[in-house]
């Protein structure tokens, strides 16, 4: 008889977990082509100076310096913001704030075409990074509204191959519109890049407000036993969680050495980001359309690869490891490619290892705070690791820009973001031991 009550509830539990699985299978097919869309979106607006730069600088007579601070000041408008960005979605809904930040980062982005001095350039910049304040950390956070952190690092990890698919499209379609539209009624190829590339963000944020839920409970395509469910597995996720106070968040510890390891794999990340087109331009490439081709190609490797290794990680359940690893193999491809940097064959394997390497650090290192914080403290944590993280995003492309002015070389800022990269695997690891 107890034998029998036995199997009945193994198979019992066997049907409800195959359930669950074809559940989630739904909701990743409700979300994540279209959060992944808003992150192609989102990676292009942001990097697509990088572009810009191989005309724009010649046209407005900029230097390598004043463009890395334009670049990078991006992130001092998404630093101040970021936090109180997260903690306003938490008030108004993800559909509403989303989309608000689409559209107006779209319009900002758009705006760039009119950038006619440096004033003009970092005033614009500032603007964009003000404006996509908050979209990053947000949907770090909703994804935690649906998933329980065991199967949280693979859709980060499929959010994040945005970048890798704005990589793939964005460069040929970058170096096409720069090359085909130049000089059309009087603008520049530049100018084009930023306008065109901007519209598309305004347009799914206004999709946004008809497409989005806010979270379980007002998704009109769910059942009332299956938001239960979902509910459920939430809910005992969160029983690991801490819900600590917002003032306890900001003077923990742990919080804080995330974020330093967070702002040492950015730079790394942005350095490949603004960096690049001229990485492949520098190894003898030297039509723009063929450098939006070839930087195509790290970024296509780099989304297999993140894929593959965040679903590792989620079913070994081990984190810091696999995010030290792919970090170091960063930096090693980053080292490559700056040794060979005037063989492209070898450059660009080079320069595909440290993609992917970089690339795959993010969506296992947002599996570590997801699964720490609740409530209002992962809001307000998500955010502030995030912003204080991407002030890397200011001081990479800066620091690689005036190296540069001042060797006439990039070879040793990218050996700067190599290092970086090394010291941000060995504090990973330090934080699995602090608390993790």
């Amino acid at each position: 008889m107890g034998a029998a009550t036995n199997h009945n509830k193994e198979t019992l539990d066997m049907h409800r977990s195959d359930h669950l699985d074809a559940l989630y299978r739904r909701v990743s097919w409700r979300l994540m082509p279209f959060l992944f869309l808003c992150y192609v979106a989102a990676y292009l607006d942001r990097v697509n100076v990088g572009f810009a730069k191989l005309q724009m600088l010649a046209d407005l007579r900029f230097s390598d310096t004043v463009y890395g601070l334009g670049a990078g000041i991006f992130f001092i408008g998404y630093f101040l913001f970021e936090v109180p960005s997260n903690l306003l979605m938490t008030r108004t809904g993800a559909r509403i704030w989303i989309a608000r930040i689409m559209i107006s980062w779209g319009l900002i982005s758009s705006a760039l075409m009119f950038a006619n001095s440096v004033a003009t350039f970092y005033l614009l910049r500032f603007l964009l990074g003000a404006a996509e304040a908050g979209f990053f950390p947000g949907i770090i956070l909703y994804l935690t509204y649906w998933y329980p952190a065991r199967r949280r690092a693979r859709m980060v990890a499929l959010f994040m191959s945005g970048v890798a698919v704005a990589g793939v499209v964005g460069g040929p379609l970058s170096g096409w519109i720069m090359t085909a539209f130049a000089g059309r009624y009087g603008l520049s190829g530049w100018q084009w890049l930023f306008l065109l590339e901007g519209l598309p963000s305004v347009l799914i944020g206004i999709w946004t407000l008809f497409y989005l839920d806010d979270g379980i409970r007002s998704a009109s395509w769910l059942g009332e036993d299956d938001k239960r469910l979902l509910e459920r597995a939430i809910a005992d996720d969160g029983k690991a969680q801490r819900h600590m106070p917002l003032a306890q968040v900001f003077a923990n510890g742990t919080v804080w050495l995330l974020a330093l390891v967070y702002f040492l794999f950015v730079m790394g990340l942005y350095g490949v980001s603004f960096w690049l087109p001229q990485l492949v331009k520098n190894s003898g490439v030297k039509d723009v359309f063929d450098i939006g081709l070839l930087t195509a190609v790290p970024y296509g490797i780099a989304a297999v690869v993140m894929v593959l290794a965040a679903r590792h990680s989620d079913r070994s359940g081990e984190r810091c490891w696999h995010a030290a690893a792919a970090a170091l193999a960063g930096a090693l491809g980053l080292v490559g490619a700056t040794l060979y940097a005037d063989n492209t064959v070898v450059a660009m394997a080079a320069l595909s290892v440290a993609t992917a390497g970089i690339l795959t650090t993010f969506p296992i290192f947002w599996s570590l705070p997801t699964a720490m914080l609740g409530g209002a403290a992962a809001a307000a944590g998500i955010a502030l690791i995030n912003s204080v993280g991407n002030l890397a995003g200011f001081a990479s492309p800066y620091l690689v820009g005036a190296i540069k002015d001042a060797t006439g070389s990039t070879a040793s800022g990218i050996y700067l973001l190599a290092a970086s990269l090394v010291a941000g695997a060995v504090l990973v690891l330090a934080a699995a031991r602090r608390a993790l």
